[in-house]
């Protein structure tokens, strides 16, 4: 079979000429194809479908393969800016699914490799996720992977978390994963600019990727469990540090779900036995400084810092046996939320270490349904 395409017939050189769509028949139409099919649209193209598959460009309706025809002219730029529209999309479509095609749904629909910052780095990169045949703007889930905020990329933590990333899908909620910059090459906070500006992003294009911009959540895992932390916790403040040009965003957190990410690094660097205040630890490499040198440092960059009783709801999961992060992170995070009568739940997964399949436990990600059912339907 051939793969997903288009393939365009003598006389496009004209801006006329029949377009060849080719799409697996059990599929709905891809991003790719849809993408295409949009730009056209937008540009004043009239369609005509050559087959009696029907084309519906609104509700993103393609189904089959098809043959369609461009029968009203369009200018040169015009068509040069979708066939460059198109080939980009294409690229960053192809890797995604190549790299996570046994994790998602197989007709999940992936928009890949999206710059959120309008720049040419890596670490400023997302993805969306979207689940087939959805209907209307789609809650959102915003994942950030973990990696010491050294390391690791946008498909981090996915591999133990198969069964949780799939029922996302074929629940009926988008998913989004983000880059952000390594501190190894930008100190904090420059991590949690770039989430800001990842997340605000989506929501200036939410209605381009068929997102509800009033149902943002956020999931996190060790770092990003601390990014997330932090970003849904200083939502409803003003930090202007946190932001790229100091300009805070619009968008709003609803939920958080806090996989065993380190919430107060005061606390953390104050234990006689952890290793935290070594200038190699993540955390000194993080903050550019020891955090028992630079508690001002520390305390800016937890997140317990930031809780009042407006912040939303926190489902905390932490290993008993975590050896990277301290299971009371989680309880004094658990313990603040408490004081500041912000709903939240802690988890202890008992005998559990700092990450793994563990984590993707049946009862486990009950709760993080119940939490999604509940905060952010």
């Amino acid at each position: 079979m051939e793969k997903p395409g288009v393939s365009v017939e003598p006389g496009f050189e004209n801006n006329i000429g029949r377009f060849i769509i080719l799409i697996k028949k059990e599929h709905r139409c891809n991003a790719v194809v849809f993408l295409f099919l949009q730009q056209l649209h937008l540009k004043g193209a009239a369609i005509l479908p050559l087959t009696t598959d029907a084309i519906d460009l609104k509700n993103n309706q393609l189904l089959r393969c098809m043959k369609i025809k461009i029968i009203k002219y369009l200018p040169v730029k015009a068509s040069l800016e979708i066939i460059c529209c198109l080939l980009l999309a294409s690229a960053g479509s192809a890797q995604m699914a190549e790299r996570v095609k046994d994790i998602f749904p197989s007709n999940t629909i992936v928009y890949g490799n999206i710059s959120y910052a309008g720049d040419t780095l890596k670490n400023h990169l997302l993805d969306v996720y979207l689940p087939p045949n959805a209907k209307g703007p789609l809650p959102l889930v915003i994942w950030i992977h973990g990696g010491a905020w050294l390391e690791n990329d946008k498909y981090a933590d996915m591999g133990y978390m198969k069964k949780t990333v799939r029922s996302f899908i074929d629940s009926g909620y988008a998913l989004a994963s983000i880059n952000y910059r390594y501190s190894t090459t930008a100190k904090f906070p420059a991590q949690i600019q770039d989430c800001n500006l990842a997340i605000e992003y989506l929501y200036l294009n939410a209605e381009k990727y068929n997102l509800n911009k009033d149902k943002f959540a956020l999931i996190g895992f060790s770092a990003g469990g601390h990014l997330a932390s932090l970003l849904g916790l200083s939502n409803n403040n003003t930090v202007e540090s946190f932001y790229t040009h100091e300009k805070k965003p619009s968008f709003k957190i609803k939920m958080v779900l806090d996989f065993y990410g380190p919430s107060d690094l005061v606390i953390l660097a104050a234990a006689p036995d952890t290793s935290i205040n070594n200038e190699r630890n993540p955390v000194s490499i993080l903050l550019g400084a020891l955090p028992l040198k630079r508690p001002d440092l520390a305390r800016i960059a937890s997140p317990v810092s930031y809780i009042d009783k407006d912040d939303p709801p926190f489902l905390i999961v932490q290993g008993e046996k975590d050896q990277s992060v301290p299971y009371t992170q989680s309880v004094i995070l658990h313990s603040w939320l408490d004081l500041a009568a912000v709903k939240n739940e802690l988890v202890i997964v008992p005998g559990a270490p700092h990450y793994g399949v563990m984590f993707d436990a049946d009862d486990i990600r009950d709760r993080v349904f119940y939490f999604l059912r509940h905060y952010l339907r």
